[in-house]
């Protein structure tokens, strides 16, 4: 227990370590969700089945057909899948946060989900962005994104400077109109089938998971994470005001920019893989700080790690609840998550 309080520690947190921890956890995690499902897999078989995979090993075959087709074809793209998600979205509530200096800032509060998903919607159900063809629907929920962000970011604006109130009430607003837009589109859906798949996809789920759908989110998150990761110091300075960041050399106005850039790009291309999953990018920047303070060069990876583990415990939690039938992932997160952070956060104080 003395361990994890000294790694695990606001003031002089281990990072290291504390890191290493959370990265070993994820891979345990993801091999042991793998074989958790309906038709369960032992993780000895789950472990052969992808060092099989690997070159110039030689792993003799003694699994099922079966068994292949759920951990290779199923189960291991969706975790990797709830990995890359958890952490883009963790990313992103950092972000808005440092952004606008409020702890309550999230995708969701400033509406960039709801305009992701307004325009989302618009392309499942009517194919207004099929001139994109495969990544239609990551550039219709990018686009939405960013629109809703820069629309945000223009409203809060007072004599030049953003002003944080503003931003809010202005990210409040515009989420109520987006999702308005968005029970418009749906309503006006040309058939059930398509109201049904977007209404579940909405509530956020890994369920269609394939190896295709990692590529643009995982290279979006990497690229985001390293330009966020030169910028720590930056960030760090927002805490303390725009005046402190012009003080110490940034541009703010380009700094501003960047951020809503990556919120924007990263929202977007998450929301379009998995529709829209709430409370990870609220509270688990909070519980990062909880656990390696509020320097962002800790808590940007910390966030991103524990974000991805989440979700994908939570997914497992999904499918499991009522097997064979699913429920939306967004579902279980606000439920789950929400206790859990008060749990935390009270046992931190003590």
């Amino acid at each position: 227990m003395n361990f994890f309080r000294k790694t695990f520690n606001q003031d002089q947190p281990n990072i290291k370590v504390s890191t290493m921890l959370l990265l070993v956890f994820s891979i345990v995690s993801i091999l042991l969700s793998i074989g958790i499902g309906p038709v369960s897999v032992n993780p000895y078989t789950v472990i052969k089945i992808l060092l099989s995979k690997l070159p110039l090993l030689s792993i003799e075959t003694t699994w099922t057909q079966v068994e292949y087709n759920i951990v290779w074809g199923l189960r291991l793209p969706r975790v990797l899948l709830g990995m890359i998600v958890g952490a883009s979205l963790a990313i992103t509530g950092v972000v808005m946060q440092a952004l606008v200096r409020n702890h309550l800032a999230d995708p969701f509060i400033l509406g960039v989900s709801s305009g992701a998903s307004a325009t989302a919607t618009l392309g499942m159900l009517f194919g207004a962005f099929s001139i994109f063809g495969t990544y239609s629907l990551s550039i219709s929920a990018f686009i939405g994104a960013a629109v809703t962000i820069i629309f945000v970011y223009i409203l809060s604006r007072v004599n030049g400077r953003i002003n944080v109130t503003h931003l809010l009430l202005s990210g409040v607003a515009i989420a109520l109109m987006m999702d308005a837009l968005t029970r418009f589109i749906t309503l006006s859906a040309p058939n059930a089938l398509g109201l049904h798949n977007a209404t579940f996809w909405m509530s956020g789920s890994l369920a269609g998971a394939k190896w295709g759908y990692l590529t643009l989110p995982l290279i979006v998150a990497v690229l985001c994470m390293g330009l966020l990761m030169s910028q720590y110091r930056a960030l760090n300075a927002l805490l303390f005001g725009d005046e402190t960041v012009g003080t110490l050399g940034f541009n703010v106005a380009r700094l501003h920019k960047m951020l809503i850039l990556v919120a924007s790009l990263l929202a977007g291309v998450t929301i379009a893989v998995s529709g829209s999953i709430g409370f990870i990018g609220l509270m688990v920047p909070h519980i990062a700080r909880l656990l390696v303070g509020s320097d962002h060069k800790r808590v940007l990876p910390v966030s991103a790690l524990l974000g991805g583990i989440f979700v994908i415990w939570t997914d497992v939690a999904a499918r499991m609840v009522i097997a064979p039938e699913e429920l939306p992932i967004g579902i279980l997160t606000a439920l789950v998550g929400g206790p859990f952070f008060i749990w935390l956060l009270k046992s931190k104080k003590q």
